[in-house]
């Protein structure tokens, strides 16, 4: 049986980039450096800095067939300063944003002329950049051109950042700069790993978002090599990763850590917990294929595969009754799939409110877990969810005020005469609205869905009607539902 050492060493030939590749990159890079320097002249725009960053620029810690490019142009901040000057923060990111919205339309947008750039358009985040498809040979690449102010390493330390991506070009110097070329590759490794369990980035399958590339650099950093870490995986959510040397106690004053389910402290930024929005389901199942590793090693774990649709043919399982799902269709290409997939999300923590307990608090269709799959690319987006109690009664027995608060107390009296007195409280058995689970969906769906979505399907799991919402469903049986049943 190979080992554990074996098995990385043929993952690792499998996912390494080729130099082609890498030449590729680096040949795409410059030709576009040179359009925007070239542009910036033409539009009297001076006192700039291009650099390629992200896993194919200067971290150097993509996979094979990776050929995304994220190009950062820095813009001097001091240009800008006395612009900015007093303006609140809300004030400061819209002023900023109307700038960069400008250079993009107006500089970068204008700059790709070349017959190899196709479909030039801006999109959204929560920073406006500009993307652009480079064609060769088969291979279609998409770049990313994303403005920044380029800030001092100090500055940022002392002050944070003025806008989302400042810090980004710094943490691809701290990757250049501390992790080692072994290291590199234990994070091509660690990425394919989370890639092949779904686990991986904003389109993760399991949970809203998975882990990220600089979330993978960094835990290589903090353990120096893959196996150490696999090792210590377990314990990462009770262990915070601080490169500050705070204790827990010190962290869980931040309030904006305090509910995290994981802390993996930034470098570049000692307020910001770059893993704040690894989702604990990813984790958790993360850690299970891990530990499944560790027992028995195969290269199968670091193998993707496509998410299956779920077995739909045995109608004696008792949990597929407890299993519903949305079906939808995005009728507005225009969203951006974070913003959709933010949305359902969303809903989902609504239904889970509305159905998880009455409003007066008592027990209605019990325990509910939803989980979110899309698939973007045709515009497919699913809700599936599990609910404890399906079918309940038509009536339930709701508590009052307590008997001794006189004035409360009559007035629920004369409400509801067929009151009756327990335990110090006045009580009544109220009807029901609905009493059956997929009555309420339906109901609470018409006038809570975003109104970019068309609802194709929303029945029990055993009527799913397409192959994403199949997935769904089986995402939740098997990659969420084992770690919360």
């Amino acid at each position: 049986m190979p080992s554990i050492k074996d098995i990385l060493t043929e993952v690792l030939q499998r996912i390494i980039p080729t130099s082609q590749e890498i030449t590729l990159i680096e040949t795409i890079t410059e030709k576009l450096k040179k359009l925007l320097v070239s542009k910036a002249k033409e539009l009297s725009i001076k006192n700039f800095h291009i650099e390629p960053q992200g896993s194919t620029g200067i971290k150097q810690t993509q996979l094979k067939d990776d050929f995304d490019i994220d190009l950062f142009i820095g813009l001097d901040y001091k240009e800008y300063e006395v612009k900015y000057k007093d303006l609140s923060k809300n004030k400061l990111k819209k002023e900023s944003k109307k700038d960069f919205l400008k250079l993009c339309n107006n500089w970068i947008i204008q700059s790709l002329t070349s017959d190899k750039f196709h479909n030039p358009r801006l999109l959204y985040a929560e920073h406006p950049y500009v993307t652009v498809d480079y064609l060769v040979d088969d291979i279609q690449i998409k770049i990313d051109i994303v403005l920044y102010f380029s800030l001092s390493l100090e500055r940022i330390k002392e002050h944070g950042p003025i806008t989302a991506v400042d810090r980004s070009p710094w943490h691809g110097h701290f990757v250049r700069k501390n992790l080692t070329e072994k290291q590199k590759n234990d994070v091509r490794i660690l990425k394919q790993f989370f890639k092949a369990n779904h686990c991986y980035g904003d389109k993760s399958a399991v949970g809203k978002v998975g882990f990220i590339g600089y979330s993978a650099e960094l835990l290589i950093y903090y353990f120096n090599d893959i196996i150490n870490l696999f090792k210590n995986f377990k314990d990462l959510n009770d262990n915070p990763l601080d490169y500050y040397n705070r204790n827990l106690d010190e962290l869980n004053c931040i309030t904006h850590f305090q509910n995290d389910y994981l802390i993996l402290v930034d470098p570049i930024d000692k307020n910001r917990n770059v893993a704040s929005a690894i989702s604990e389901r990813a984790y958790k199942f993360c850690n299970y294929k891990i530990s499944e590793f560790l027992k028995d090693p195969n290269i199968k774990f670091f193998e993707t595969n496509p998410i299956p649709e779920v077995d739909l043919s045995n109608l004696n399982d008792p949990l597929l009754p407890k299993i519903f799902i949305l079906e939808l269709i995005n009728e507005n290409q225009e969203i951006h799939y974070t913003i959709n997939r933010d949305k359902l999300y969303s809903l989902g923590e609504r239904i889970k409110a509305n159905t998880e307990k009455e409003f007066s608090h008592a027990e209605r269709f019990g325990k509910v877990i939803f989980e979110v799959y899309f698939e973007d690319e045709i515009n497919e987006y699913n809700l599936a969810l599990y609910c404890e109690k399906p079918t309940i009664s038509q009536t339930y027995i709701r508590r009052g005020p307590p008997v001794k608060e006189e004035s409360h107390a009559s007035k629920f009296r004369k409400k509801n005469p067929e009151y009756f007195e327990k335990k110090e409280y006045l009580w009544v058995e109220t009807k029901r609205e609905y009493t059956h689970f997929l009555t309420f969906l339906r109901s609470f769906i018409k006038s809570k869905i975003p109104e970019n979505f068309k609802v194709l399907n929303i029945a029990n799991s055993f009527n799913s009607q397409n192959a994403s919402g199949r997935k769904t469903l089986y995402i939740l049986i098997n990659m969420v539902l084992p770690f919360y049943l």
